[in-house]
């Protein structure tokens, strides 16, 4: 292994190592996870998307989940095996993997209690008639008719899966859907051959094994993907996992995949602000005890995972055999690739947002990735062919090198456009800046490193320090206006109390004072307070020690803390904090400023400053004073407008995207997304010689540029 001519692989010498499972020789030790994309009704865009993760090193991608049947459906997104729109899928994406070099496991899936009753009409199935908070349906518990019929689908899935082409099946047996409810005291309530004790609730488990065994045959490869622990109250106790574990191993599971979670769980298990491989101990301890009974099954384990590197270092530890990373191929279909040729620096990291991926998939939103819009639209945004833009070295300006200017500046230079960008500050990335020194959001550093080293790559000349103006921007084809947004002003009456905008607290949090009033309650002012309630030198990256210390503190303890650091009052006009922000990260982040001693507060406004902190009147109208030494708002923000307004002057052709063009329900994703089809459009129109588009030299150096100097400090001052 060390005399791989391949950097990256001597570096990470046990995730690249060669492995199996059952009959399935493998050449490296990491697994592209199952993720339900909502697009898989749609042959090309499936086949597109796999090929290219394939294409990429995945060597086994497992698909998302196809129902074995309509009762077990997640949702109006999911293909059902067996019928027609499934088989035309999955024979596009079969042979798009394999043409590829790669392989593809089909994930069986039951949601059980999870289904949807308005999918088909049909009502849920369960174990037992337990309420489930997720779909909103009491399910029917199923008979022994039922039982009967469900395994035979299972089966006749697994023979299917077979007959495709498929070279592998992973059961889905974890994250609280059917399999997991049988094998669960919350969901199994039953007494009689399936339910009752620990022994029984194995039993519907180790049957569909056992049916999918004998259909698929002895020398085909099956996974099984089972609960090393649910995380809700009253869940089993760890033995039984293990006995579990033992028990699916004898009975011929060729792997086992460790799952983490139910979506009941109040514990975040892939959010950002969980710390890299918080979980995987759970799955090591399940290994643990497979090699003490001398069972050798290899055990696979997942949850924030997102580089190379940790997947190595778990494996080197003993921990598993495997690593499973899903989203990290979404944000870079080449992480294997670029890793293995020592390239770690250009790989595009996950970040674990979710607002593209997990937060879609819940609902029927083709699932994406925020730091890469390209994923899932692989046949709509084909990678950049050089010289697509006409002339060699047409050159282009992008201004503001934040989400939407990086990403539009990555996309015009693919396609053969020489590209100036242009960024006021001291160094790119926007307000990933911000978020980056955030608690749980470090791995937002990662993405203006990749940036950092894509851009120069691609041939982009980046300039920092540099506020272009239109008078600098006349000899370019194309502007690209990314200048963003300002924060949004908010006048309070009164004295006595500092004010500052969000952009000055996040500069200096050291140096702020210890009771602090923010106004306002979406995503900036709920990741201001979290970061203020910190005691520390808030450098980024947070140190993992820090990490594990902080998630401890505001998930795994029992019951808020005392307000200790600071003391934070996050206050709103309208009824709910935290607007704006995923489904999945919300509560997770809300959880994390109760347990440390916010004060969060809606349906207020604002009376006055006074020296002892802010006047508010209450939803019932009383007044009220919030104690506190320094007031920031944190009230929205609005349209950086003043370099569009000269470029129009100007007669420019220009575009105006991210922030820049509307702040109205602004987002990441969003800006990443316009950066993409802005760069796409106007490289076609480049191409195209449309009328109106001002052609500039073939090459533009960049000493001709006059560098402004940038506003006062004052400029985003609260007046």
């Amino acid at each position: 292994m060390h005399s791989d001519p391949r950097p990256g692989v001597r570096r990470h010498p046990h995730a690249f190592a060669a492995g199996s499972i059952g009959p399935l020789a493998l050449p490296h030790r990491i697994i592209m996870g199952s993720m339900h994309l909502n697009f898989e009704a749609d042959p090309a865009a499936l086949a597109a998307f796999y090929a290219e993760r394939a294409a990429g090193g995945a060597a086994l991608i497992v698909t998302g989940g196809a129902a074995v049947n309509r009762e077990g459906s997640g949702g109006r997104t999911y293909l059902v095996c067996g019928e027609p729109a499934f088989t035309r899928a999955a024979q596009a994406a079969l042979r798009a993997v394999h043409d590829a070099g790669g392989m593809l496991a089909l994930q069986l899936f039951h949601a059980g209690r999870y289904a949807f009753r308005e999918t088909y009409g049909l009502q849920p199935l369960a174990p037992s008639a337990v309420w489930s908070g997720y779909s909103r349906a009491l399910p029917l518990a199923l008979d022994e008719e039922q039982i009967g019929l469900t395994l035979r689908d299972f089966a006749a899935a697994a023979r299917q899966a077979r007959d495709l082409g498929f070279d592998a099946v992973e059961i889905m047996g974890s994250e609280g859907y059917l399999l997991n409810q049988f094998a669960s005291p919350l969901t199994n309530r039953r007494h009689d051959a399936w339910g009752g004790d620990a022994a029984r609730r194995q039993a519907f488990p180790l049957a569909v094994l056992a049916a999918v065994r004998s259909a698929a045959g002895r020398d085909f490869p099956v996974i099984f993907r089972m609960s090393g622990a649910d995380l809700v109250q009253g869940e089993a106790p760890q033995e039984e996992y293990s006995a579990l574990a033992a028990a699916l191993a004898d009975a011929g599971a060729d792997a086992l995949n460790i799952g983490i979670g139910w979506h009941e769980s109040r514990l975040p298990t892939v959010q950002a602000l969980v710390p890299h491989g918080t979980w995987l101990p759970i799955a090591s301890r399940i290994r643990a005890d497979l090699r003490s009974r001398g069972i050798q099954v290899p055990v696979i384990g997942s949850n924030r995972i997102n580089s190379v590197a940790q997947a190595d270092a778990a494996i080197a530890a003993g921990n598993v055999d495997f690593v499973s990373m899903a989203r990290p191929f979404l944000a870079d279909p080449r992480i294997l690739a670029k890793t293995k040729a020592g390239r770690s620096d250009l790989v595009n990291t996950c970040i674990a947002c979710n607002e593209a991926c997990i937060d879609r998939s819940l609902g029927t939103e083709p699932v994406s990735c925020l730091v890469n819009p390209r994923a899932g639209r692989e046949t709509v945004f084909p990678a950049g062919i050089p010289g697509a833009v006409g002339p060699p070295g047409t050159p282009v300006a992008v201004v503001g090198a934040g989400p939407a200017g990086m990403q539009a500046a990555a996309t015009l230079a693919a396609s053969g456009a020489l590209v100036h960008l242009f960024e006021a500050e001291a160094e790119i990335g926007g307000q990933f800046r911000l978020a980056r020194v955030v608690p749980g959001k470090s791995d937002f550093a990662q993405t203006i490193r990749y940036f950092s080293s894509e851009l120069p790559r691609l041939g982009v000349h980046v300039h920092t320090g540099v506020k272009a103006s239109a008078n600098s921007l006349a000899g370019f084809s194309h502007v690209v206006d990314a200048t963003g947004v300002r924060p949004r002003t908010v006048q309070l009456p009164g004295s006595g109390v500092t004010v500052l905008d969000y952009h000055q607290a996040f500069a200096d949090p050291a140096g702020l004072p210890r009771r602090i009033a923010v106004i306002g309650g979406g995503g900036i002012a709920v990741d201001l307070a979290h970061l203020l309630l910190q005691q520390g030198t808030f450098t980024p990256p947070e140190p993992e020690s820090g990490a594990v210390r902080r998630f401890s503190r505001e998930h795994l303890a029992s019951g808020p803390q005392q307000p200790g650091f600071r003391e934070i009052t996050l206050l709103r006009r309208g009824p709910r904090i935290g607007e704006g922000i995923g489904p999945s990260t919300r509560w997770a982040v809300l959880q994390a400023l109760r347990n440390s001693g916010a004060v969060l507060r809606t349906g207020v406004s604002y009376r006055e400053l006074v020296p002892e902190g802010l006047l508010i009147e209450g939803p019932d109208g009383s007044a009220e004073l919030i104690a506190a030494d320094a007031v920031v708002i944190a009230a929205g923000q609005v349209e950086n407008t003043v370099l569009q307004r000269g470029l129009t002057a100007a007669g420019l052709p220009h575009t105006v995207i991210g922030g820049a063009h509307s702040a109205a329900g602004l987002n990441a994703a969003l800006a990443f997304a316009q950066g993409l089809e802005a760069g796409t459009d106007i490289a076609a129109l480049l191409a195209s010689g449309a009328p109106g588009t001002q052609k500039g030299p073939a090459a533009v150096a960049a000493g001709p540029f006059k560098a402004e100097p940038k506003g006062p400090a004052s400029e985003h001052q609260i007046t």
